[in-house]
């Protein structure tokens, strides 16, 4: 396979000049020869605006080598208008984003190598919020590949992300495995990982540490012709958020489906397993198995209250759809909330089991508690207060506990109440269920209201 060093073309590597040039006649001279590898080589620091990736191409950035984004806008010359920075929805008044390395309709295309790209989130801070950044939106993606196919990432650690790290849209034949992600956890928007109306994917043996959702599977508004996202693994990965860790939806106008998450480690995060549907979609046929997540409550200025576990239909803009087979199977976790399964109204919920989910609540963080999180969410009091209990459960069908367990820790606050709360809940089963109130002089291990 041919190789093309970039400093062939001119590239300078010094960390001030823009090479995005020289890059850009590398990938070009690699793809117009029938393919190969684009070598950034160790030991510079190459800086550039947007590059754009060919078909049978593979960039590879070398042990010791590091890919800068630049912190000029200006240099990001291929843009497009997406809802990522507009609740979901693209309106007349919608920026567009910015895309550091871009794809369009390409093929067997690859990303790998021990280096390191830099998305230069550092570069568009406005003002340090004390938990949470305020960010412009004209800031880059690191990362975004349109409708491509047989797509490669691997071994890369991508670092201070902008905006979503590594953003998929319409692509299938996805590997992505071993790769770092190293956002600053106070960056809203710097998602790791967005697969948006991907096929056949598979992600494995990751680390990604971000601000924003660490892995999230989405069919945005913005590119209808891509349809649904479907067929999509995740395996062997260990995350930390300030968000939620592994989150199917909440940018849904397609279905999503087919999906398992296995094996994984969640730390330190806002939510951990998210199933939130809050536009016209449906997600189904998902499994969460042989997990361990540890969920702590963050400043309101993140989505979410602590929760393990959370599965919701809740609308955002206006009409909503359905979620309907969900699996937890095997589940270890240690939170300041309980799990949370809510919809708004009923038939939305259906089909949830949860099999041998063993919950322990404690509380240690300096956040109040005794509230529950419906964000992202057009109603009124989004965040409201009600006791916390292991599992709480409303207007869901079908829902299944089996060999589930809550177990109390030593700091137990007085809006800790149940083991189980639930209410209008049609065919609620519950077998082999373990666990007392918070303080069982006060409260019974169950409820139903």
């Amino acid at each position: 396979m041919a190789t093309y060093d970039i400093r062939d073309y001119g590239a300078v590597g010094d960390g001030k000049t823009n090479d995005a040039a020289a890059i850009q006649v590398a990938i070009d001279a690699c793809a117009s020869s029938g393919g190969g590898t684009v070598l950034i080589p160790a030991g510079h620091v190459f800086l550039a605006g947007t590059i754009q990736l060919r078909s049978y191409v593979e960039l590879h950035v070398e042990r010791g080598a590091v890919l800068q984004a630049s912190g000029d806008w200006d240099d990001y010359t291929d843009r497009f208008v997406v809802s990522a920075l507009s609740s979901g929805v693209v309106r007349d008044d919608t920026q567009a984003s910015g895309m550091f390395i871009s794809a369009r309709d390409a093929h067997h295309i690859a990303i790998t190598g021990a280096g390191v790209i830099d998305g230069a989130g550092r570069h568009f801070i406005e003002k340090d919020l004390g938990p949470i950044y305020q960010c412009p939106n004209a800031r880059p993606f690191t990362m975004f590949l349109i409708g491509c196919t047989d797509v490669t990432l691997r071994d890369t650690t991508w670092r201070d992300g902008a905006l979503w790290t590594l953003r998929l849209t319409g692509c299938e034949d996805i590997v992505i495995h071993g790769i770092r992600i190293d956002g600053d956890l106070k960056y809203p928007n710097c998602d790791g990982i967005d697969l948006d109306r991907c096929r056949n994917a598979r992600i494995s043996d990751c680390y990604i540490s971000c601000g924003d959702d660490a892995i999230s599977l989405k069919t945005c508004e913005e590119f209808p012709e891509h349809g649904p996202c479907e067929n999509i693994t995740v395996t062997n990965c260990v995350l930390v958020t300030t968000s939620s860790a592994l989150v199917v939806g909440v940018d849904a106008i397609a279905p999503i489906r087919n999906v398992v998450f296995d094996n994984c480690v969640i730390q330190r995060s806002h939510r951990g397993l998210s199933v939130n549907c809050g536009q016209d979609s449906l997600f189904e046929n998902i499994l969460f198995s042989n997990i361990v997540v540890e969920t702590r409550i963050f400043d309101d200025k993140w989505w979410g209250r602590g929760e393990p576990i959370y599965v919701s239909v809740e609308p955002w803009h206006n009409d909503v759809g359905r979620i309907r087979n969900v699996r937890f199977v095997n589940i270890l976790a240690r939170s300041e909330n309980g799990a949370y399964i809510s919809g708004i109204q009923d038939g939305v919920i259906d089909g949830v089991l949860l099999d041998n989910v063993r919950i322990e609540l404690d509380k240690w963080s300096n956040q109040p508690g005794g509230r529950y999180d419906r964000r992202p969410s057009s109603g009124a009091d989004p965040i409201f207060e009600a006791p916390t209990s292991g599992f709480y459960i409303d207007r869901a069908s079908n829902v299944t506990l089996r060999n589930c367990e809550v177990v109390w820790g030593d700091n137990r606050p007085e809006y800790f109440h149940h083991a189980l709360a639930s209410s209008n809940t049609e065919n609620l089963k519950v077998e082999n269920f373990i666990g007392a109130s918070a303080h069982p002089d006060r409260h019974a291990a169950v409820a139903t209201f």
